[in-house]
């Protein structure tokens, strides 16, 4: 306690307030005189050992607290000005920490009254897919991060750029890489702007994936990720330095309202384009129909990760040649929905992507394992899923390796083009019939009675209150 000082001034003042006491008195109890009770009050003296230990004894207070009160207040409030609402006004974390000193109550009241906006935003949310799926279009709103912002512009639209597609062509023609993109592109880069590509090890860059160090003209690659990877972020920057212009025409066309928006932007861009590349649209989809949309050969055949032949596949909507319409969804085992994508959009209304009981949760359990799955909406709509998990840039020890998992989907309708509908479970009775898992959009949205995996009541039911009667989910409804 000697080595951390420790300013306590608005707690001594409420404790000696709640006692109502003077500061003469308090000061006399504590063997200090009253100008030195003033100091410590007004945080310009710290508390010493021998005065935190007078405290706990005339006052029985225990020590720790007047360390450690403010501590969670401080936490709260800084989620709360973190909300996009109160960007502009976010304080410093010194500002916050003395709010959550000075006025204990008052932080409280702030963080209650975020937490009831918060969950009426939520609710909000809800009755605005619902009447979306109702067909009823809304004007509802809130305040969005940039980044929410871009997820919500690329997940409503098909997930095809023609015009970058057209580039990519073009490119992989201009480089002739054959079998070596990688090598192509490293020779193009220095040819072409002087640009050298290195791999460098963990300990030099331990936090990025790649950096492009203009004054030495040097392109920068982690070693922690895979050939496929890092032939993905070499072929990202080549790609934003050769379409600048369709990639800027692009971002343009998406009406992002902020700077940082349409920097996030430029990202998935960079992305989708490297994958254009990596996977030329003619020969990519020609293969994929041949292989029957099997992800794991085709990643094989265009010597890319599981996760890029998956992305690719959604991407398949040029016209006079387009593929099966696939969306697909990545989450984390906590269930944070990390992107959505879609050849037609992805599709909020009718399938929702937020159930427990998809396959994409239960992939964690046997990781590279890949689990295939017939799923039935509330209302009839059916999907074939496809999921598995993905892992990330390779840990050093004792860091935690980043797990996450994939789910490709299509409507069930395509079951027979696909090579995973030949492994979808049938029924034992007359006729075959395909078993599909009923599924929904989100449990708040749901309204399957008895659904063991229920998180939440749905907000179109009243909750059914029977002490006598105890359904299979905690939160049974009438």
């Amino acid at each position: 306690m000697a080595e951390q000082k420790i300013f306590a001034g608005p707690r001594i003042r409420r404790i000696r307030n709640q006692k109502r006491l003077t500061q003469t008195a308090m000061a006399e109890a504590l063997g200090i005189s009253p100008s030195y009770l003033n100091l410590i009050e007004r945080n310009q003296r710290p508390l010493t050992v021998q005065l935190v230990l007078r405290l706990a004894s005339v006052y029985r207070i225990d020590p720790h607290e007047l360390q450690a009160e403010s501590h969670g207040s401080a936490a709260a409030l800084k989620e709360v000005f973190s909300d996009p609402l109160l960007a502009g006004e976010l304080p410093g974390d010194q500002e916050i920490v003395e709010f959550a000193e000075a006025a204990p109550n008052a932080s409280a009241a702030v963080i209650k009254l975020f937490r009831a906006y918060r969950e009426q935003a939520e609710r909000l949310t809800d009755l605005n897919q619902l009447l979306a799926r109702e067909g009823l279009a809304t004007a509802l709103s809130s305040a969005r991060l940039p980044v929410d912002e871009v997820h919500e512009a690329f997940e409503r639209r098909p997930h095809h750029f023609a015009g970058i597609e057209a580039e990519a062509e073009a490119f992989a023609a201009s480089l002739d890489p054959g079998d070596d993109l990688y090598g192509a592109l490293k020779g193009w880069l220095k040819r072409e702007h002087g640009i050298v590509v290195r791999v460098l090890p963990v300990t030099a860059m331990p936090d990025l994936r790649r950096r492009y160090d203009r004054h030495s003209q040097r392109l920068f690659v982690s070693e922690r990720l895979s050939p496929a990877d890092q032939l993905r972020e070499v072929a990202m920057e080549a790609c934003l330095v050769r379409m600048a212009t369709v990639v800027a025409a692009e971002i343009e066309a998406l009406k992002l309202s902020s700077d940082e928006a349409r920097r996030l932007a430029r990202f998935e861009l960079g992305r989708y384009a490297a994958h254009a590349l990596m996977m030329p649209y003619a020969s990519f989809q020609a293969a994929a129909i041949r292989a029957r949309y099997d992800v794991e050969v085709l990643a094989s055949r265009f010597r890319v990760s599981f996760e890029q032949a998956a992305n690719r596949l959604t991407t398949l909507q040029r016209p006079a040649a387009t593929g099966v319409a696939f969306f697909m969804m990545e989450v984390d085992n906590a269930g944070n929905r990390c992107r959505r994508a879609g050849a037609r959009g992805f599709p909020q209304a009718r399938f929702g992507g937020a159930c427990p009981k998809l396959p994409v949760h239960a992939a964690f359990g046997q990781p590279g394992q890949i689990f295939v799955e017939a799923v039935e909406m509330p209302g009839g709509d059916a999907f074939l899923c496809v999921a598995r998990t993905l892992e990330g840039p390779q840990c050093a020890y004792p860091e935690r390796p980043r797990r996450t998992a994939l789910l490709l989907a299509c409507d069930l309708s395509f079951r027979d083009e696909i090579v995973y509908g030949a492994a979808l479970p049938r029924t034992a009775a007359a006729g075959s019939a395909l078993l599909t898992t009923p599924v929904g959009p989100a449990c708040r949205l749901c309204e399957r009675v008895g659904c063991l995996a229920r998180a939440e009541p749905p907000v179109t039911r009243p909750l059914g209150l029977d002490e006598m009667t105890a359904g299979l989910s905690a939160f049974d409804f009438q």
